[in-house]
């Protein structure tokens, strides 16, 4: 099964085209545990909320990955520990020292990174509007690092869509 994680600064479309993909590619879907998480705290979050998302995501992924029964070809993740372990810097100047191996170690094929080109919505677990463009070379500097396979994605709704279907055609051909 090949893997493929969404990820791009809040508002960028990530879990939009995650969804779409998903169904587009018939492909086995981890959606953003962060949200539902965040969104279900009485009060702000803390580093060891942060810690449990990551964790919550590593123990997603690894199950997926131990379910393959090749009836899927694709496994598609909107977020993963790039964006978490940017999430840790950027809020609490520290990260967990377990997350950069484990994010070293994790088999990723391919990641689509969202350009910033769309506009920003507001919501409520939404922080840092004015921060995306910065927030986006973070994230790609850390696919750098990790000499990780990516393709930048822009264009907005079905143009966003046809450009990440192309990337993966591109990738896995």
């Amino acid at each position: 099964m090949k893997t493929i994680v969404i990820l791009g600064p809040e508002s960028t479309g990530k879990t939009t085209l995650a969804e779409q993909l998903s169904k587009h590619l018939k492909a086995v879907y981890i959606p953003e545990y962060a949200r539902t998480y965040v969104e279900n705290l009485s009060c702000g979050y803390t580093y060891d909320d942060v810690e449990t998302i990551a964790k919550r995501q590593v123990a997603d992924f690894k199950e997926a990955i131990a379910k393959d029964d090749n009836s899927a070809k694709y496994l598609v993740m909107d977020t993963f520990l790039i964006v978490t372990k940017v999430w840790f810097l950027h809020v609490f100047h520290r990260c967990p020292l377990w997350l950069q191996p484990e994010l070293e170690m994790a088999q990723i094929d391919l990641f689509l990174l969202c350009k910033p080109d769309i506009p920003w919505v507001d919501d409520p677990v939404r922080e840092n509007p004015h921060l995306r463009e910065y927030l986006y070379e973070w994230y790609k500097n850390e696919l750098i690092s990790l000499n990780a396979t990516f393709v930048e994605i822009g264009g907005a709704g079905n143009s966003r869509t046809k450009h990440a279907l192309q990337a993966i055609k591109t990738v896995f051909r």
